[in-house]
């Protein structure tokens, strides 16, 4: 097997370039968010036709309602989402859809103001901070008995992060690909992904911790390749089995959680890769007082360097 540790130069190359493209995605493209955090309306319905979703489209902008976001899910429903309706607004939208495409029945209507939304998303803000902030505390505590323990909060606080930008970048572009919102249920998601990642980063901590104490004048850089290797089956199997599942809620769910199932699905592949990669190489790093040397090894700062020297 590779020896990561080793490559972890090469590991990190490969993170902050996946870190480098979601930003400009997010800068690009932004976030297609949901009505959860920005209030509007959501109408479902259900025709006796099958439609295109372009044809459906292209009605209501001729109507004025060109910004709308045009859904279909598997129980053969449309979900029309646009900024708020009043009362009014919504039958003439469904006068209109009648006529063009025939008898439907409105299986739901939805409409959140937009106070509401901003109060949601703060609420989701300080509810991710925290948990980060728990995930820190107790990681540190429950390593207390190692030298150092705050090490190793920090760098399964980092890779958390780290986690989530790749979430948010890849969701930049499933906005515009596939009208995927940032809604609640993305916000469930990304939970989810903390509490999975969290484990499998606990997983190789404690075998690390283990393996420090069986073996305390070894280097630190061989117990962490060492401890990696033991658990990297357990890890990968662990996450396959976990990807098939959610895999499904994609295929098979309706449209209501796949905000949350494609997060999970993002985030358990980003989270394997950090807990293998990424948060154990940081611990070498800080170990051996790498700083330097990975600052002066990353591009930006090399050439940054290069130029002062000329």
């Amino acid at each position: 097997m590779i020896n990561i540790i080793k490559k972890r130069f090469l590991f990190f190359a490969i993170s902050i370039s996946a870190l480098l493209i979601s930003i400009i995605f997010l800068l690009a493209a932004g976030l297609n968010i949901g009505m959860d955090f920005s209030g509007g309306s959501r109408l479902t319905l259900n025709f006796e036709q099958q439609i295109a979703i372009g044809d459906l489209e292209a009605e209501l902008s001729s109507i004025g309602y060109g910004t709308a976001v045009v859904q279909s899910a598997s129980s053969g429903d449309y979900i029309i989402r646009t900024a708020k309706l009043s009362a009014e607004e919504k039958e003439t939208i469904k006068t209109d859809l009648a006529a063009a495409f025939g008898e439907f029945i409105e299986k739901g209507f939805e409409d959140i103001p937009p106070e509401t939304a901003i109060g949601t998303a703060r609420v989701a803000v300080i509810g991710l901070v925290l948990a980060a902030a728990v995930v820190m505390a107790y990681i540190t505590w429950a390593f207390r008995a190692m030298p150092k323990p705050f090490r190793y909060g920090v760098c399964a606080v980092i890779a958390l992060l780290h986690d989530a930008l790749i979430v948010l970048g890849i969701f930049a572009i499933l906005g515009i690909t596939a009208h995927l919102e940032v809604n609640l249920m993305f916000i469930t998601g990304i939970l989810a992904v903390i509490g999975y990642s969290v484990n499998n980063i606990v997983v190789i901590f404690d075998r690390i911790r283990e393996n420090v104490k069986a073996n305390p004048g070894a280097s630190f850089e061989v117990i962490v390749s060492n401890s990696i290797t033991q658990t990297f089956s357990r890890s990968i199997n662990t996450s396959l089995t976990t990807l098939i599942t959610v895999l499904a809620l994609i295929l098979f769910i309706g449209t209501n959680i796949q905000s949350f199932a494609w997060a999970l699905f993002i985030g358990i592949i980003a989270g394997t890769f950090d807990s293998l990669f990424i948060a154990t190489s940081l611990l070498v790093v800080w170990e051996k007082k790498e700083w330097r040397r990975f600052i002066d090894w990353m591009p930006m700062f090399r050439a940054k360097q290069q130029n002062i020297n000329t």
